[in-house]
């Protein structure tokens, strides 16, 4: 009889602007090191150097620049290449936790929204790139907009390039994260993240536990 093998220990957190993902990534992280576990926190597009420099260019470009939606999907895939070749599976094939802010899930909605480029399009690039590595579990946390843009601008700091965009974008983007959570229901739970940190982060923690069987692996 074979061994049955451990799930992944990838996380992702997706959503749309001012949800609270790197607020929710920070506290699970700080909860699972307190369990014992190593974890390492990153984000896309980001993570190395080199997704770095990518991410400065895709969300600040140029001055009167705009990049088209296929321009965006394929630096956010250039980046993300790098992301895991060179962080994210080296950090899983030493048993390490990873939480990602963002991830594959963002380009096929962000770049596909409002007339972008075609979901079979995103797809495709998506499975060339992640191959085997995908998320065992991905949070989207969800509020209204009026909820998201007030902590947007709480946050002081200068907006970037998808930040800036009309109200019937993100209003897209929402809908297009609960789509997905609809579409993959086992690996993506929908968080109401319009609520308290406190509530996000226990909802959160309680399908994170779920997910992995904790307390059998702390025990």
């Amino acid at each position: 009889m074979m061994a049955e093998v451990s799930p992944l220990r990838f996380i992702t957190l997706e959503g749309g602007e001012g949800t609270g993902k790197s607020t929710l990534q920070h506290a699970l992280a700080e909860r699972l090191r307190a369990e014992g576990f190593d974890v390492v926190t990153t984000r896309e597009p980001g993570g190395t150097p080199l997704a770095e420099a990518v991410r400065e260019l895709a969300l600040h470009p140029p001055a009167g620049a705009d990049w088209s939606p296929m321009s965006e999907a394929l630096l956010m895939n250039a980046a993300r290449s790098d992301h895991l070749e060179k962080l994210i599976r080296p950090a899983l094939a030493e048993g390490k936790w990873v939480i990602c802010d963002r991830f594959a899930d963002s380009t096929r909605v962000y770049q596909s929204v409002k007339g972008g480029v075609s979901s079979n399009v995103l797809k495709s690039m998506e499975s060339t790139v992640l191959g085997d590595t995908v998320p065992t579990l991905t949070l989207v946390l969800d509020a209204p907009l009026e909820t998201t843009s007030g902590r947007r601008s709480a946050r002081n700091g200068p907006d970037d390039a998808f930040e800036k965009r009309a109200t019937d974008f993100h209003h897209a983007v929402r809908q297009g994260f609960i789509s997905l959570s609809q579409e993959e229901p086992l690996r993506c739970k929908l968080i109401d993240a319009s609520r308290d940190v406190a509530s996000v982060y226990a909802a959160a923690w309680r399908i994170v536990s779920q997910t992995y069987a904790l307390n059998e692996m702390a025990g």
